[in-house]
């Protein structure tokens, strides 16, 4: 069993860092608000530090799952970061979604103070964190990777190696990419069929087991019928990543033109209220 620090308790790496603790590993959480951490500690075995700094100093693995960019740097590069007292030979995981760029630039410095680092950002959302069955892409060092997996695992149902630094975050673009398209295809097709008079349920009911197929499709249809949206990732959450994988588009020349009009769409359902409305939520603007 192994040293564990995690930091960041949100809807994500809460139960994460639970699923590594019943695992049998010595955790210690940090998160910004107090409250979630001392939450934590009372329901999992494990303690808390007043900063990343104090929850890395003797960890052997140490994990962070946080908002964006400049939230990941705080906890690093900060006064109070993990580098301050991460030590050799450790390996740090960071489960935020964010840039490559930043996923490189923590590589660099890896390298420079004999730490080991791996970018693996999750998809799955909340339920899939709270089953403990996310999928994990990763970037990195195959010698890191070895080391993490089987912690790694603790919270996974899949999780695979895709080559070095930044390709992890990379790969979470695609991922996005290719749900934005989905969930705007799926909210055509349900306020299509419902104009129609189709039973919507009847339909998905058929359509499920065909060509169309999707885990958007499975896991939503009902609740996007039911006009309900409170059942996974948040809409300010999916225009952060949509604008870290269009910023990167721009980097390596590729065309974006769905995804550009998607993340408008979702503008307009933060202009409903919708912010913290789930992904599935694009229906929501064809039927006002």
């Amino acid at each position: 069993m192994s040293n564990v620090a995690f930091i960041g308790l949100g809807v994500m790496g809460y139960p994460m860092a639970g699923y590594i603790s019943k695992a049998g590993h010595d955790v210690t959480v940090y998160n910004r608000t107090v409250a979630k951490a001392d939450k934590w500690v009372a329901e999992f075995k494990g303690s808390k530090a007043d900063t990343p700094a104090k929850a890395a100093e003797n960890a052997d693995f140490v994990f962070t799952c946080v908002g964006n960019d400049n939230d990941l740097k705080e906890v690093t590069f900060g006064d109070s970061g993990i580098f301050k007292t991460i030590k050799k030979g450790s390996v740090y995981i960071d489960n935020t979604t964010a840039s490559a760029t930043i996923a490189r630039e923590i590589y660099e410095h890896s390298l420079k103070n004999e730490f080991g680092f791996l970018d693996a950002p999750v998809s799955g959302g909340q339920a899939g964190a709270e089953n403990g069955a996310l999928t994990v892409m990763v970037g990195g060092d195959q010698t890191n990777f070895d080391k993490a997996k089987d912690i790694i695992d603790c919270y996974s149902k899949k999780m695979k190696l895709l080559g070095g630094a930044g390709n992890g975050q990379l790969a979470k673009m695609v991922n996005q990419i290719c749900i934005a398209g989905l969930v705007q295809g799926l909210s055509e097709a349900i306020n299509f069929g419902k104009k129609a008079g189709l039973n919507m349920e009847d339909v998905i009911e058929v359509i499920s087991k065909g060509a169309a197929q999707s885990w958007q499709m499975e896991n939503r249809y009902k609740t996007m019928i039911d006009d309900q949206f409170e059942f996974g990732f948040a809409v300010d959450w999916m225009r952060k990543d949509l604008k870290i994988a269009m910023d990167e588009a721009k980097n390596n020349g590729s065309q974006l033109p769905v995804t550009e009009i998607v993340d408008k769409y979702y503008g307009e359902v933060q202009d409903m209220g919708g912010n913290r409305w789930d992904t599935s939520s694009l229906i929501k603007r064809l039927s006002k």
